[in-house]
Formats: C-alpha cells, structure tokens, sequence
C-alpha cells in the first residue's frame, strides 16, 4: 500500500521492528538513556541549542502548548494565515482568551510581509505572532525566514508550526529567531502520530516566567524539571521513544542536506508528474511545499471515484481537501520515508485512475 497522504506517513522496517521491543519503566535508567538520546539527536534537526521537550499528544497538542506557555488572558497576538491550520493555531489562541489579530490571505498565496510589518506598526502591544511553516491543507511552504526577519525587526515572540516541514524542509531554528518550533511525530520523523516535540528559545523561556494561561499537562517548566532526571511529566508513548531514537540515527546517517534535497526532488518529479497529465497545482508554484502537492480536481473528474479508485484498484491512499477546499483539491504527500519511484508508481496509478474516474 502506498500511503501518500500528508501524514501519518509510513514507518520503515527498522522503526517497526523498534516498536515491537517490550515496555520498561518510564521512570526508570533504561527509558532516560533513550530520552536523552532522542532529544540530543532532535536538536541537531531542529537546529538549535536551546531546549527541546517531546509531549506525548499530537501536533495540535504542541501547538497548544506554544500558546499556553507564552501568553496571558488578553495579550495581543498576530495570527498569519493562510490556510486551514493557519486559522487553527489562531482559534487556539483566542480559545484561551488572546486577544487575535487574524491577518489573513488568500488559501493558496503568499504571505505579504508588506501587510505583515504594517500590522505589527499599527499596534505595539502585540506580544506573539503565530506563523506556519508549511501550510498542510494547501500545498505550499511559507517564507519562514523573511517572516522571522520582519517579526524580530519589532521584537515580538515568534511561535511556529512546522509540523509538516521541520525533517524535511530546513527550518534553522535558531538562526531564524524562532522562538517556539512545533512538530508532530508522525509526519517526516517516520513513526507514528503520538508525540509532539517542540523547541524553546530563552526568550520563551522569559514569556513563560510572565505567561498567566492555564497550563498543566502541557507545562513546560514542568517538562523541563523532569527532564534533568532523565524523565517526561507524564507517562510517555514509550514504543514511539523506540521508534524515533531508530529514524533519527537513519536521518542524521543521511545528512540534513541530503534529506532536504531528496524531499526537493521528490516534489520537483510530483509536481512535473502531475502537470504532465494535465493537471494543475492549487497553490502559486513558486511557494509549492516539497512535503505535500496539492492539485485541483477537473471538473469532469468524480474525486471521490478517483479516491475510490486509486485505494482499491492501485493500492494508493491519497488525501482530499480540508474545509472549503473539500471536493476541489486532492493531495499528495510525500515526506519522510519517500523516494523518486514511490512518486513514480502513484503517478502511474494516478493516471490510470483518472480514466476511470470521470464524470459521467
């Protein structure tokens, strides 16, 4: 089965076999050593040298620990979006009471830094803006680097999800001023959903001393305490532990450069294969994710049919549109465990399902 949707993603052999070994005790020496791994190896990825906790939960989970553990009741937060999860860390935010600037954009197109640094001039009492990385539900990656470049010029918190990017498009975490990274373990870690793994600059760290939103299963003061004794607050999705100590040695033994020029070529040869049967792509090219291509669906094409077709006939699982884009795009992942002739063989399926798909 060809899994090729943005997430969970497949685990290779060496994380399945990883995830068979027996539990152990998670407050005991063995699961501290396998911490301690795990998140010295995380850091190398995130690129950074401040902390990094692993919260067993989702990514939305992590997003929502960003939040809680930087903000207060009331504080002024610009939320940039352009897409479904975009607008999710916003409603987050203003969940627990932030006041939320939305500074939205067109589902598809870029973010105006224009219109990002005019709305942090109209309004000094901005404390945080709320960025993402790459935008799952449209097919497209967001200047990061630009955006950190503008934010940082007012000195406001950065927060970002990069659930969908960070171990697959490079995110310098630390030479971007980010100030909370957000990630989620199944998507290019390789294993599967249970774990959000999130990064804290010393400027977060001097927001959470001040930040007054209810916290507890997402503390980070908390993570950090018992992380020094080689432990997680909670229990831990131990099996997943296993599972990314595995993928993280396979990532590191690739190299950073060469994963992030391998998800390149990947998308590179998605997107060519998709425009060559006669298809075109949702989002504005020049900003196109190398995770996840999304591609409108033709009016003659019965995207359900397709869906039906690609799943049962082909064994290709794909992933449709979220939100208002439901029935008009439908979406190809590839991040993580994926390589030049599993995008070969989709095309192939893809192709043929497409004849069998249309309207009648």
């Amino acid at each position: 089965m060809q899994l090729r949707i943005p997430g969970p993603t497949p685990c290779p052999p060496q994380a399945l076999q990883a995830m068979g070994r027996q539990m152990i005790n998670h407050r005991g020496e063995e699961f501290g050593k396998i911490l301690n791994s795990v998140t010295g190896k995380l850091k190398q990825v995130f690129q950074t040298k401040g902390d990094v906790f692993l919260l067993t939960g989702s990514g939305t989970g992590g997003m929502e620990a960003a939040i809680v553990n930087t903000l207060s009741p009331g504080d002024k937060v610009l939320s940039i979006s352009n897409g479904a999860f975009g607008e999710r860390f916003g409603d987050i935010a203003a969940g627990y009471g932030a006041k939320v600037i939305r500074l939205s954009f067109e589902w598809g197109k870029a973010v105006d830094l224009d219109a990002v640094e005019n709305a942090l001039k109209a309004d000094g009492d901005i404390k945080a803006v709320l960025a993402t990385h790459n935008e799952t539900s449209t097919g497209m990656t967001n200047r990061l680097g630009d955006i950190s470049a503008v934010v940082k010029k007012f000195d406001k918190l950065l927060l970002v999800d990069a659930i969908s990017s960070l171990g697959c498009i490079n995110l310098p975490t630390d030479d971007w001023h980010c100030d909370i990274v957000v990630t989620g373990s199944q998507k290019g870690w390789m294993v599967p959903p249970g774990l959000a793994m999130v990064s804290v600059s010393e400027r977060a760290w001097q927001a959470h001393a001040q930040a007054k939103m209810p916290r507890y299963y997402w503390d980070f003061s908390k993570a950090k305490d018992y992380s020094q004794k080689g432990q997680t607050p909670w229990t831990p999705a131990i099996s997943i532990f296993y599972a990314l100590d595995t993928t993280l040695d396979l990532m590191l033994s690739e190299g950073l450069d060469k994963i992030f020029t391998r998800h390149a070529q990947v998308a590179q040869k998605t997107r060519a294969g998709v425009k060559s049967l006669g298809l075109s792509l949702f989002p504005d090219e020049k900003y196109a994710s190398n995770t996840v291509t999304a591609v409108n669906v033709p009016d003659n094409i019965d995207i359900l049919k397709l869906s039906q077709v690609l799943r049962e006939e082909y064994e290709v699982v794909i992933a449709g549109g979220q939100r208002k884009l439901a029935g008009k795009i439908f979406r190809i992942g590839h991040l993580g465990s994926v390589c030049e002739d599993d995008i070969r063989s989709v095309l192939d399926a893809l192709n043929k399902a497409l004849l069998k798909a249309k309207k009648s």
